[in-house]
């Protein structure tokens, strides 16, 4: 009954408390949205439509069943995550961004932001478009004028701004990423249809497969739990500095690095990108234009098959990895923090070598987490290419699961770190 004291406690600190049922409000209101439709829709065609297609099913997923409802979210926020990899692949080729982002403090960090909001407006534009055209092909919208076409792109661009605001309030002013709590609001909501489904179509056959992908989903969380929870640890000293009648430092710490300091982010970035392909190769196939629709249902295709697929998602999750670690941890500002503050590593003098000796540790534990955050990921489709055996519903999601347990994971630790600035032991 440990657990039990530790959730009243949560509840007595009153500033915790509202940040909890502000984010339970939150996720309340973005499942309300979910269930508000688009109007003009074939409920029969559009189910078939999201049965048939294995990319559209997945998106369904993240969107918490946004699209199989063709609601005002539909596009969930995947035009917020690509305009965040856009900006943050531009602090790469323009130094003024990265200057923007790193050096100039909250301010800089704050007009960055606001220009990944910026351009979220004509991206949701763009992809709300190409997913009317494909909805619209297929027969599951009548669209027939062009204020319909306005009114329902306006609409959908609106709710995936409307989304991204809700997301950003719950990081402003609730507990945990906003981004990675609403896509979990999103996957556990479909757990109930897919506990629905696996009993209506339960047969004794299906028994060894259930098993296996149970095992696989309990190994998934075992292994995403020692690896989001392991840490390097740098042992830090601080030199002895005398202040009047005060002797301040002289003692000794560690600068924790963790295996996968870059969380389930690799993960939602690489996800965005693998799912675009797709779209667009959905959105030229019926293309008037011969060597167009060709090209599209070739690539179309080729994102289709499994193994492509796989490695493909694999070396996206690496790279992710590297390049968000990248954008988010600076050996050198740690460094130059240690030294103005009078801390140095044993055996490692400060500024420029502190700074290469970081990078070196860094990269060491980081190649094991990318690597292990990228197979991990696609587990799921191994065994299943494998084996033959089909995934079915939430519980093999290797994806979906992964995210779910790295952001209860997140959220547990700044809950944690609430408890103990309040000097309450935590979980």
């Amino acid at each position: 009954m440990n657990w039990l004291k530790k959730v009243i406690q949560i509840f007595k600190i009153k500033d915790l408390r509202k940040k909890i049922f502000f984010v339970l409000m939150i996720l309340v209101i973005f499942r309300i949205a979910a269930n508000i439709p688009v109007p003009g829709i074939d409920a029969e065609r559009l189910s078939q439509f999201f049965s048939n297609n294995q990319l559209f099913g997945l998106l369904n997923i993240f969107t918490g069943g946004a699209m199989s409802n063709l609601s005002i979210i539909m596009l969930g926020l995947g035009p917020y995550i690509t305009a965040t990899i856009i900006m943050q692949l531009l602090t790469m080729i323009f130094p003024q961004l990265e200057l923007l982002y790193k050096e100039e403090g909250d301010k800089g960090r704050q007009k960055f932001n606001q220009y990944g909001r910026i351009l979220t407006v004509p991206l949701a534009s763009l992809q709300s478009y190409a997913m009317l055209t494909i909805l619209s092909r297929q027969g599951v919208l009548d669209l027939v004028s062009s204020i319909q076409w306005m009114t329902s792109i306006t609409v959908i661009t609106a709710g995936a701004v409307f989304l991204m605001w809700l997301g950003e309030l719950i990081s402003e002013k609730g507990i945990g990423n906003g981004i990675s709590l609403l896509i979990f609001a999103g996957i556990v909501s479909g757990v109930p249809l897919s506990i629905r489904e696996l009993a209506v179509t339960y047969t004794p056959s299906k028994i060894p497969s259930y098993l296996a992908f149970l095992v696989l989903a309990l190994v998934i969380t075992v292994s995403v739990v020692i690896i989001t929870e392991g840490r390097r640890n740098i042992p830090v000293s601080y030199a002895k500095r005398i202040r009047g009648n005060r002797v301040y430092g002289g003692v000794s710490t560690y600068l924790p690095l963790n295996v996968n300091p870059a969380g389930v982010i690799p993960i939602i970035f690489a996800l965005s990108i693998m799912l675009f392909p797709g779209m667009v190769a959905n959105f030229f196939g019926a293309s008037s234009i011969g060597w167009l629709a060709s090209l599209a249902q070739g690539v179309g295709r080729l994102f289709e098959n499994m193994w492509f697929y796989g490695v493909a998602y694999f070396l996206l999750v690496v790279l992710f990895t590297y390049f968000y670690t990248a954008v988010t941890f600076d050996p050198k500002n740690i460094a130059s923090n240690l030294q103005k503050s009078g801390g140095f590593i044993p055996g490692i003098r400060p500024g420029k070598s502190t700074s290469d000796f970081l990078y070196f540790i860094l990269n060491r534990v980081l190649l094991f987490g990318a690597i292990f955050l990228g197979t991990i990921a696609v587990l799921p489709s191994i065994v299943q290419g494998a084996t033959g055996i089909t995934a079915f519903g939430f519980a093999i999601g290797g994806t979906a699961l992964l995210i779910v347990v790295s952001v209860v994971l997140e959220t547990m630790r700044q809950i944690n770190s609430q408890l103990t600035m309040r000097d309450y032991e935590g979980f």
